[in-house]
């Protein structure tokens, strides 16, 4: 197993893994709503079937929230 770290908290995970497989294995609230960064650069959900994750990376979920007004 390789420990990895999703929005800050470790997690072991099983390699070889893509962000996709990521995304889907953690149940990821809103998948197509979500951003993703894996070592704080951004993912193109395009390239989510081939992005590897490795041991060590940090992975982060960002939800991007509108709405307010005056």
């Amino acid at each position: 197993m390789a420990k990895i770290y999703v929005n800050g908290d470790v997690q072991e995970v099983k390699l070889p893994l893509t962000v996709t497989e990521l995304v889907r294995n953690l149940l990821v609230e809103n998948p197509e709503m979500v951003s993703v960064q894996v070592n704080e650069e951004f993912a193109e959900r395009d390239d989510w079937d081939r992005i590897q994750v490795a041991e060590g990376d940090k992975v982060d979920f960002l939800y991007f929230m509108g709405g307010g007004g005056c």
